[in-house]
């Protein structure tokens, strides 16, 4: 049986297609109409936090690119400078701010220097020696990893809802490791887990403003040379083989379910799966 796409708004030679047929041929005619929400980006103002690296850096650089403005902040003036150098020629509206979101008074100035937000977006995860068996367990690198993904992101609602604007959002990021844990990976599992629940329950007690979570899977990123080491290459290669979009996933697929969390204002207390099908095998 033939696939159709009825498209009840279009003219009517063609209202009915063969799907491949209708994007093939028609989605750059219409795809620009599809594609817009009708939101006005080009004064937006954007605090992206983990953005000096990875799909942090990969949203700036889109968000850059529409028109907003984009803070990034992070504990390294360091690699906030190379963010900067890496998003040449489209630095004009970018600001970098050092800071520690595990840290309740530097979040709180961060927000007094910033000013008026539309949108607070972190990706920011210190896991460096959390990947352990249970027995080798460093409780330091565990408060590590809670400190960055659960009480920074917390700190960060708590000092900035006020600032947002009242259809604005806050996006958390959390994994694939919630769902599909490993051995070695107990700490990180749960503190996505309990990161998304804090998406929930903020969702419902920050509204209108939106509370979200993207949970992306396998990404080619920095973090995974934490993770597998000298292995990172060969252990992406043998994941790619069985997801089922065959590939691991790019920062810039991060970045683009983020911006859609964004954007979309009838979207909030969602969880973002962004996996490849990785929770499917």
């Amino acid at each position: 049986m033939e696939s159709f796409l009825p498209v009840s708004r279009l003219p009517d030679e063609k209202r009915h297609c063969r799907r491949g047929e209708f994007l093939a041929h028609h989605f750059e005619e219409w795809g620009s109409d599809i594609m817009n929400t009708g939101i006005e980006t080009t004064n937006e103002h954007v605090l992206i936090v983990g953005g000096s690296s990875g799909m942090g850096l990969a949203l700036a650089r889109i968000l850059l690119s529409e028109g907003a403005r984009v803070t990034i902040a992070g504990r390294s003036e360091a690699r906030l400078e190379e963010a900067r150098t890496n998003l040449s020629p489209i630095t004009g509206r970018l600001q970098t701010e050092v800071a520690d979101i595990t840290q309740e008074e530097q979040v709180a100035r961060l927000f007094e220097r910033i000013g008026p937000l539309d949108h607070i977006v972190t990706t920011a995860a210190d896991i460096e020696g959390a990947y352990q068996l249970l027995p080798s367990q460093d409780v330091a690198a565990a408060q590590r990893v809670v400190g960055s993904k659960f009480i920074g992101p917390l700190l960060l609602a708590k000092h900035g809802a006020p600032v947002l604007a009242p259809q604005g959002s806050i996006t958390f990021t959390s994994g694939i490791a919630a769902y599909r844990p490993v051995a070695r990976g107990s700490v990180v599992a749960a503190i996505n887990g309990a990161l998304e629940s804090l998406a929930y329950a903020l969702a419902v007690e920050l509204g209108p403003i939106r509370v979200n979570a993207v949970s992306p899977g396998w990404v080619d990123s920095p973090i995974w040379t934490h993770v597998a080491g000298e292995a990172k290459a060969a252990t992406l290669e043998a994941m790619a083989k069985r997801l089922p979009v065959g590939r691991i996933g790019q920062p810039d697929d991060i970045a683009s379910a983020i911006r859609f969390l964004m954007r979309n204002g009838f979207v909030t207390g969602t969880v973002l799966h962004v996996d490849g099908g990785h929770r499917l095998i």
